[in-house]
C-alpha cells in the first residue's frame, strides 16, 4: 500500500497541473513491473481540444510509444479519478494488468460505479483494482476545482 500511495502522489501532482491549467484535475501516472514509473499525464480535453484527452488515455499512448509496444500486461496504471467507460476499454485493451485509483466517479466511473468494463466476464481481459488510493486528496482537489468553475 506504501508504494500504490507513493505513485498515487504522482497522479496527484499530474492532476495539480490539470487543475493550474483550467483543465478537470485529473491525473495519471503508468509503472512497470518492477515499479518503474514509465509516465503520467494529465487532462488536456481543452487544451487540445479533443473529448478523448483524459489522463489515462494520454498516458497509454505515451507509453505504448515509450515501450514501442500495444500491450502493456505487467503494467500498473494510478489514475486520481475512477476511469470512465472509454479509459477503462483503453485498459481492457492495452491488457494492463492492474488499475489504482483515488476516488470514484458516480457520473461516469466504469470501474465499479455505473459500470463495471474492467472487470467484465465478457471481455478477454479483467484488470486487478485498488480503489481508494489517497481517496481523500483526490476528491478534495475535484470538488475544489468544480466549486471555482461554478463561481465563474
Amino acid at each position: 500500500m506504501n508504494r500504490d500511495k507513493i505513485f498515487m502522489r504522482h497522479a496527484l501532482d499530474e492532476a495539480r497541473l490539470a487543475y493550474t491549467q483550467g483543465e478537470v484535475p485529473i491525473g495519471a501516472v503508468l509503472i512497470d513491473e518492477d515499479g518503474n514509473l514509465i509516465c503520467g499525464e494529465h487532462n488536456r480535453i481543452e487544451q487540445l481540444g479533443d473529448a478523448t484527452a483524459h489522463a489515462e488515455i494520454l498516458t497509454l499512448r505515451q507509453a505504448s510509444r515509450l515501450l514501442n509496444r500495444r500491450r502493456l500486461s505487467e503494467c500498473t496504471l494510478y489514475s486520481t479519478v475512477e476511469p470512465c467507460a472509454m479509459c477503462a476499454g483503453a485498459l481492457v485493451l492495452c491488457r494492463v494488468r492492474r488499475l489504482v485509483y483515488g476516488t470514484t466517479d458516480s457520473k461516469f466511473g466504469a470501474a465499479e460505479s455505473l459500470f463495471n468494463v474492467v472487470n467484465n466476464p465478457a471481455l478477454n481481459h479483467q484488470l486487478l483494482v485498488t480503489a481508494g488510493v489517497l481517496e481523500d486528496d483526490c476528491r478534495e482537489l475535484m470538488k475544489k476545482f468544480f466549486a471555482e468553475a461554478r463561481t465563474r
